[in-house]
């Protein structure tokens, strides 16, 4: 599989698992420029690697600009929600579990 060959949706994001086990799952992303509004409160940590466009996030009433090479860890239960983003945005997601 390469990470690049994808098609953009047309709304909202696709999520392609890359690799899961017990504790890890890693997953590409790929956003549209029409995003639908979801506040996200995930059980696990996730760590994301911004591979190409650029996003805007809100962190817990605090907005992030994230752009190409950037990184961004969001502890579990800390709530977040995507704003805006450039049309295929892709993202490398790891989400872990604690043990």
């Amino acid at each position: 599989m390469n990470i690049f060959d994808y098609i953009v949706p047309e709304v909202g994001e696709d999520f392609k698992s890359l690799y899961k086990s017990k504790n890890i799952d890693i997953v590409r992303i790929v956003s549209s420029k029409k995003l639908e509004d979801k506040l996200y409160i995930q059980d696990v940590d996730e760590f994301v690697i911004l591979l190409e466009g650029r996003a805007l996030l809100d962190i817990d009433g605090n907005e992030v600009v994230l752009k190409k090479g950037d990184t961004l860890f969001i502890p579990a239960k800390k709530p977040h929600r995507l704003l805006k983003t450039t049309k295929g945005t892709l993202w490398l997601a790891i989400y872990m579990k604690s043990s």
